[in-house]
């Protein structure tokens, strides 16, 4: 990895970021506090704006595996779909649950994390599998009995590295959960290998070209990088970022980073020669 270094810094209309999503080599889709999805490129140009009926706004937002931009809606229960620039009903949750954050696999299910209806500090929280509008597995404790997602009212971020592997931001718990296709926990990072002067902070969470992790540290204002087995690999705090709350990763490898007051900062922190042979060796082993 090389040192780290901010290559744009992106000042959004939103005052308060609630996604970003990665699209291309240079574009991304951004959701914040009120009922629109935007897209704007490294320079921070709009391209183009969709309007949704969320009262509040999104919760959430991913891509399917054919690229069609998904949104979760609280007050509908629903997550649509957006074809050419209208919303359709894809998914609607089972009663008394409440659509949050979304992620898309390469196998084509979505993972919708879902909370109870109920307005608690305890309420409870899933993590469900859809293969379209079908429920085929939801994640709540491991084998063990012990909870992946934990009760409590914080978003739980998501991600799938390339082993199909799915790994769990939870700020609540203070932790970072992976577990196997099966639901099998294989690690919890606790933030702690990192020696950090505030306590563990979770929140976005993304993986790389070469199966690393990334978190997103609120509370100490830098990213963990681990690799795929979970083992501590470097710390990216140089880069001033205020509160890192959401993240994704371009096609060239680089970092959008989500922060207070609507900003992102777009981060080099390795070597861009190296993730194009990577994606090159993964093109002819397909």
């Amino acid at each position: 990895m090389q040192q780290p270094s901010v290559i744009a810094t992106i000042q959004t209309s939103y005052n308060v970021l609630g996604g970003v999503e990665c699209i291309g080599d240079a574009e991304a889709w951004i959701f914040g506090n009120n009922n629109t999805i935007t897209q704007i490129d490294i320079d921070g140009t709009v391209k183009e704006t969709v309007t949704t009926a969320c009262q509040n706004g999104p919760d959430g937002i991913s891509f399917t595996k054919t690229r069609e931009l998904i949104y979760s809606d609280s007050n509908s229960r629903t997550v649509n779909i957006v074809r050419q620039g209208k919303s359709e009903t894809l998914i609607t949750t089972p009663p008394g649950w409440i659509p949050w954050k979304l992620y898309s696999t390469r196998a084509g299910d979505i993972l919708v994390h879902v909370h109870e209806e109920e307005l608690s500090y305890n309420r409870k929280n899933e993590i469900i599998r859809y293969k379209g509008q079908e429920i085929i597995q939801p994640i709540y404790r491991d084998g063990q009995n012990n909870p992946i997602v934990g009760d409590g009212v914080c978003a739980r971020f998501m991600s799938e590295n390339k082993n199909e592997d799915i790994c769990v931001s939870n700020i609540y718990l203070r932790t970072v959960v992976c577990m196997d296709r099966a639901g099998r926990v294989r690690f919890r990072y606790d933030g702690s290998p990192a020696r950090r002067e505030k306590s563990f902070g979770p929140r976005g969470i993304v993986t790389d070209a070469l199966s690393r992790i990334i978190v997103a540290d609120i509370h100490n204002n830098c990213l963990h990088i681990l690799d795929q087995d979970g083992q501590f690999l470097k710390c990216v705090d140089d880069c001033q970022l205020e509160e890192p709350s959401n993240l994704s990763v371009d096609t060239r490898g680089r970092l959008w980073v989500g922060c207070a007051g609507g900003k992102i900062k777009v981060i080099q922190y390795f070597n861009s020669l190296l993730t194009k042979i990577v994606k090159a060796l993964a093109t002819c082993q397909h």
